[in-house]
């Protein structure tokens, strides 16, 4: 005789049933499967086969219903002693936005090398990302699968493909675009038009132009010491704005950096800079008041529409700037410090652009060797 909770029922046709849990759905529904025997013993020994881990190869080690979506909130609760505010508010909103609508009701053990490659394509094809945007989210992805299999103490067999991507060729300013930008900018000069030319003498990222203030300034040196980076990042408090500004540190360890000053650039400072107040910002002249990044992209699209210089954005005033350090005969070593990079091949491979005549003053080199 069946008992209570052994889910061995009999059946209209004088057969007897037994039901067992088989696994998990995707979404976490319980997954059963069932079993028959002409009498109650036979589907009582059926089900104790089914219900051994060697029996039911499907059912999954782990009985844990915890869907992936709270991995998520875990992990990303576990990285905010670890990483800056903007990195955290990076990863909530790849979070919230792509990775749990599509895998937040997975259980861990249910994602599959082929549901990453539905993401993937998701992604790609359904919601129109780039392959850079994809690759970071996947990235994230894998970040998480890596916490849960530490978590659980196994880990889960999955392979994930990082979308191709083509190296897209920065924009680099001529000389003779260089020269009438900067011509322009020289002429009836305010904050907006300093913060520009200086990030262009100098190869500043423009949150930590945004930044500076007059004591990152030595005039007695002729240096600039770049401390923290401005940043308008969402806000995470839902009763104030959608955004804030923040400042950090700069972005990596070595973005922390002293930067020589040319003569151009120094003497730009001494002749712009009110030294009364070390804590006012450099653009300003004010503890208070500040230009926030934003502001400046704004700003260099107009300046580019005036000296009718097409496709410029404040990034390619850096890239402008290693590639002319490149062609004046700069030590990459130093270039890349400068930059504030972590190795020289950050430099060579995404800021140095030659030009063609710089090419051709190169290539005239061979005529040495009877090339």
């Amino acid at each position: 005789m069946s008992r209570r909770g052994e889910n061995i029922y009999k059946r209209k046709d004088g057969r007897w049933e037994g039901r067992y849990k088989k696994g998990f759905a995707p979404d976490g529904r319980t997954l059963y499967g069932y079993c028959y025997g002409k009498t109650y013993r036979e589907v009582k020994e059926k089900l104790h086969i089914f219900k051994s881990p060697t029996g039911n190869k499907h059912m999954q080690t782990n009985h844990s219903k915890k869907r992936f979506g709270l991995y998520c909130d875990e992990w990303l609760e576990s990285c905010k002693n670890r990483v800056k505010l903007s990195t955290v508010i990076t990863y909530q909103t790849a979070l919230e936005n792509h990775i749990k609508p599509f895998f937040g009701g997975y259980l861990p053990g249910n994602i599959t090398t082929e549901a990453v490659d539905s993401f993937t394509n998701h992604l790609l094809n359904t919601k129109r990302l780039s392959p850079k945007s994809s690759k970071d989210y996947l990235v994230i992805l894998k970040s998480v699968l890596k916490y849960i299999a530490r978590i659980q103490g196994h880990a889960l067999n999955i392979d994930i493909t990082m979308p191709k991507q083509t190296q897209e060729e920065m924009r680099v300013l001529s000389v003779e675009e260089q020269n009438n930008l900067i011509l322009y900018l020289l002429t009836d000069m305010d904050n907006y038009k300093f913060g520009t030319l200086f990030a262009l003498m100098t190869g500043l990222r423009i949150g930590e132009v945004c930044a500076l203030r007059y004591g990152d300034i030595s005039l007695k040196e002729k240096t600039v010491t770049v401390r923290e980076t401005m940043q308008r990042v969402k806000n995470l408090d839902e009763n104030g704005a959608k955004t804030k500004i923040i400042f950090t540190k700069p972005k990596t360890n070595t973005s922390a950096r002293v930067v020589p000053l040319t003569k151009s650039a120094f003497e730009l400072c001494r002749e712009h800079m009110n030294r009364t107040n070390p804590r006012a910002f450099l653009l300003t002249g004010s503890e208070e008041k500040y230009i926030e990044p934003r502001t400046l992209q704004y700003k260099i699209k107009e300046y580019g529409a005036a000296c009718d210089i097409e496709n410029i954005h404040f990034h390619a005033l850096r890239h402008t700037f290693a590639t002319r350090c490149v062609e004046v005969g700069f030590e990459i070593k130093s270039l890349s410090e400068v930059l504030g990079h972590a190795t020289p091949r950050i430099t060579l491979e995404r800021y140095v652009h030659s030009s063609i005549e710089f090419k051709k003053k190169n290539m005239k080199k061979l005529e040495a060797v009877g090339l």
